[in-house]
This record gives C-alpha cells, structure tokens and sequence, in this order.
C-alpha cells in the first residue's frame, strides 16, 4: 500500500478569505484534518462547506497520538496539519508531527506544504523597514532567560521579530526601554495588532512612545501582536 501524504498547510490569521484554492481543494479531498483546536478549524471549514474529520494534535498531545497519526500515513491516509492560525511549524508542535513521520518512512513519504498566511511575515510586510535579513524569536519566555533573550535582540544589526500577549505587552516595552537605554542604543519598534481583522492597527515609535501609547489607548491593550525592533544609527 502508499503511503499517504503528510500536508502542512496555513490557514487565515484572522481573516478567513486569506485562504488559497490549493488549501482549500486539500482540505476537502484529506482524510483528515489535524487542528491545534477543532473548535476554531471547523469554523474555517464550515465557510467552505468542508466536512473533512478533523482529529485534535497539538503541544500537549502525548507519543500515543503522534504514534497513531504516523500509522494513519503507513495505512495510505493523507492528513492535514494545520494550526489553529498561519503556518504550522512556526511556533507551534507541527514539526514535532513532521520529524516523527520522516523518522518513520524516510524518503518515501511526502511532506508537502501549502504556503500561506504569515502573522510576523505579514507584520514585516508592512513595516517600510529593509527587511532582506531578518531573526525570528517566536515567543519570549515569560521569565527564566527573557531577559538575556531581549539582550540578544538588541545585539542584533538586523530586524527582529517576535510575538506578544497583551498580557505582557507593556513589560515588554518596559524592558526593551530599560536595556537598550542601559547599553547605549537607539531603538525603534513597530507594533502589529490584529492583523488582517477588522481592528487591525500599526504602531511605531520608541519604548518609551509606544508605552505611553498602550497607558492612554484602551483598545491598544486589546488583542493579538507582533513586534518587530531595530537599531537606528
């Protein structure tokens, strides 16, 4: 018997038009779909009409479920791996899936992607910043080596990009204030909230400008983000 084929396709940010055909076509001929959350997959697959299964896979699923979607590939089953919005392997478990099933059947199986939306590509997008290189830091640890994190930011000659909770937004820019004022250096940010939905919203200015931002604007303190810094000269 073929083996089946392992999909890793993006789905909307936010907006759910931001789909291509291709997604939606593998979507709907998969037999089954892999969510983060079925909840929020089956939201973007009842726009479509698409009554593909869906199957939960995500950061706390156990060797067990990862074990039995391997064997669902072996018995000829072509699975979609999504995540719950963007692109799955970027932040997020998917490439756990990927490694485990490459581990398993080598070069005969086909691991193949359906490119799409991006939050931190699409935040670069718009920021009118020189972004031909650029690092990525998916999410900054809530405490152990934050800090030496936020150092490695700053060290760095080209943008950065990471992702935020609101819930810790403006630690954020306290602390990128406090230690790029510390090392002598002259930073600017830019904020990406909500992107692609109906409140979305860019915000650029120093630490200290987008902090005092965040303090007077309710709706800043609301949502989704995606920050991006860089020294100026």
């Amino acid at each position: 018997m073929a083996l089946g084929t392992l999909f890793v396709a993006a789905t909307p940010i936010g907006n759910l038009e931001d789909i291509s055909l291709r997604a939606l076509r593998v979507l709907r001929e998969a037999s089954f779909v892999l969510c983060e959350d079925t909840r929020t997959t089956r939201q973007l697959l009842n726009k479509y009409e698409l009554k593909t299964p869906t199957i939960s896979y995500h950061q706390h699923s156990g060797l067990g479920k990862i074990e039995q979607l391997v064997r669902y590939l072996g018995e000829g089953k072509d699975l979609v791996l999504v995540s719950d919005a963007g692109t799955p392997g970027i932040s997020d478990p998917g490439s756990v899936l990927v490694a485990a099933a490459r581990q398993e059947y080598g070069e005969e199986l086909s691991v193949v992607p359906i490119p799409g939306a991006s939050a931190v590509i699409a935040a670069l997008s718009v920021s009118g910043w020189p972004v031909d290189r650029f690092s990525f830091f998916g999410f900054l640890p809530h405490k152990k080596g934050r800090q030496t994190m936020i150092k490695e930011i700053l060290s760095s000659i080209y943008p950065v990009a990471f992702y935020e909770s609101k819930h810790r937004l403006k630690k954020c820019l306290s602390e990128f204030d406090l230690f790029s004022k510390e090392a002598g250096l002259n930073i600017q940010m830019m904020l990406g909230r909500e992107l692609t939905k109906m409140f979305e919203s860019l915000y650029f200015g120093t630490p200290a400008e987008l902090a005092e931002l965040l303090e007077n604007d309710a709706e800043m303190q609301k949502g989704e983000f995606v920050v991006l810094v860089r020294r100026l000269k």
